[in-house]
């Protein structure tokens, strides 16, 4: 497939899932997205089909397009749910932007790895430690006071939360070992 199909195909997607809000709001008031949802919502899911579809491109195996899958599943999930609710306390918590880390490990570990599935592996291993290093400063060091409190969250339910988020980037890195290990050879279409 052409890059262009597959921006038409990604734009499309976008569209359709950003008609979801739209409806609901239309039938019910827990949903209130502002104009500037909608927008930030656009570029969250162009942004991750375009890398997806730019990263899964290099490589013919099915594993390697799993594992970049599944990677930027793991991106999209941190940022969306960091933005809507906070993966601690609140979106209100500013320990919540340490997590803006763990993507920006797993980006430039892809492109220090030239997007190598070995590399990748390592890259998503990377992004994973990070993940959990991020949660337990969150938990343990940042003592936030003033307006930026909230009420303790059960810490069963955050650490829990957060282990999957983590385990998920930790999938990602066994599958780019197991595209490595099954000899994935580079693909040469660039169109």
């Amino acid at each position: 497939m052409t890059l262009s199909k597959s921006l038409l195909r990604i734009a499309l997607a976008t569209g359709l899932l950003l008609l979801i809000p739209l409806v609901a709001m239309q039938f019910t008031q827990e949903v209130n997205w502002t104009f500037s949802d909608f927008v930030f919502a656009a570029v969250l899911l162009f942004g991750t089909g375009l890398t997806y579809v730019l990263i899964a491109r290099k490589w013919n195996s099915l594993t390697y397009k799993l594992a970049v899958g599944v990677g930027v599943a793991a991106g999209l999930l941190l940022v969306w749910a960091n933005a809507a609710v906070g993966l601690i306390g609140s979106e209100h918590n500013p320990a919540n932007l340490l997590y803006l880390g763990v993507p920006v490990v797993a980006l430039v570990g892809a492109f220090v790895a030239r997007f190598q599935p070995l590399g990748m592996s390592k890259a998503m291993f990377a992004a994973a430690l990070t993940y959990v290093a991020v949660t337990a400063i969150a938990l343990f060091v940042w003592k936030p006071t003033g307006a930026a409190a909230e009420p303790n969250a059960p810490m069963l339910n955050v650490l829990v939360a957060n282990g999957v988020f983590a385990a998920i980037w930790a999938v990602s890195g066994l599958l780019f070992r197991r595209a490595s290990a099954t000899g994935s050879t580079l693909n040469q279409h660039l169109a």
